[in-house]
This record gives C-alpha cells, structure tokens and sequence, in this order.
C-alpha cells in the first residue's frame, strides 16, 4: 500500500512536467513500442525533436520553457516527442537507443533527421545556461537541419 500511495504521489508531482510540453504539441511516448513506430515510422521522415523530460529543478525548470521558446521560430521539427525520464524507464531508455555516441542525460533533447540523430544538447548544455542561450542552441538545430 504504501508503494502505491509513493507511486501515485510522484505522478501527481510530475504531471505538471508532462503538460508543460504536451500542452505545446509534443507527443508523450510512454512505452518502447511508442518509441519505435514515432522515430522509425512518422520520424523517419524530415526532423524529429525528442525531448527527454526530467523532473530535475536545476535544468529541467528552463529546459521545457526553452522547447516551447524554440517552437516559436519559422523553421521547426517536423515531428515532437517527449520521453520522462525516470517515469517512463522503459521508454526513456528505448529513445537513448537512438542518440548513439551520448551517455544518458536528462534533460536533454535529439534532433533527428530521417531517424538519424543529427544533433544533441546534453544536461551539461543545458544547466546553468538562460532561456534565450538554451532556444537559441535549438533553433539554429532547426534552421541548420529544416
């Protein structure tokens, strides 16, 4: 019992993470299969962004706002995703399948083009750096790549 009330209380924390990227068109991927059919099936054509969602203060507070600044520029994804990493472990660890030559990090976000990844931002990049520095990293992604 006492599991199940942790488990539901740690929902409850993170739900406003999820939203904060959902509300702005990025699709949640909660399972490896989701993963697989959105980066090789829908993904597999033009640009995918896949957001690894955290739940960490000290990055993941600037990380979500700086994807919804991004989204604001002329060129953009494609595709949006969101994995939450350590919530949907099975999942989050199926999309790090894809950013081949980067050790786990969360936040962080891929871009991949036709299923490949073409470039990534790591906790490290994202930490410690403003809003406007973190977009900025994303929307010259998106004008290089689009």
């Amino acid at each position: 019992m006492a599991q199940d009330f942790y488990i539901q209380q740690m929902q409850m924390m993170v739900q406003p993470m999820r939203d904060e990227l959902t509300q702005i068109g990025v699709k949640e991927l909660t399972t490896p299969e989701e993963v697989t059919e959105a980066i090789e099936g829908e993904g597999a054509k033009g640009l995918t962004l896949v957001v690894v969602n955290s739940v960490c203060g000290c990055a993941a507070g600037l990380a979500r706002p700086a994807v919804a600044h991004s989204l604001e520029a002329e060129k953009k994804p494609d595709h949006l995703y969101t994995v939450f990493a350590g919530q949907d472990r099975e999942a989050t660890e199926k999309a790090r399948e894809y950013f081949t030559g980067y050790q786990p990090s969360s936040p962080s976000f891929a871009l991949l083009k036709e299923g490949q990844l073409v470039h990534m931002v790591q906790r490290h990049e994202i930490e410690g750096r403003s809003l406007e520095e973190i977009s900025a990293n994303l929307t010259s992604a998106y004008e290089k790549y689009c």
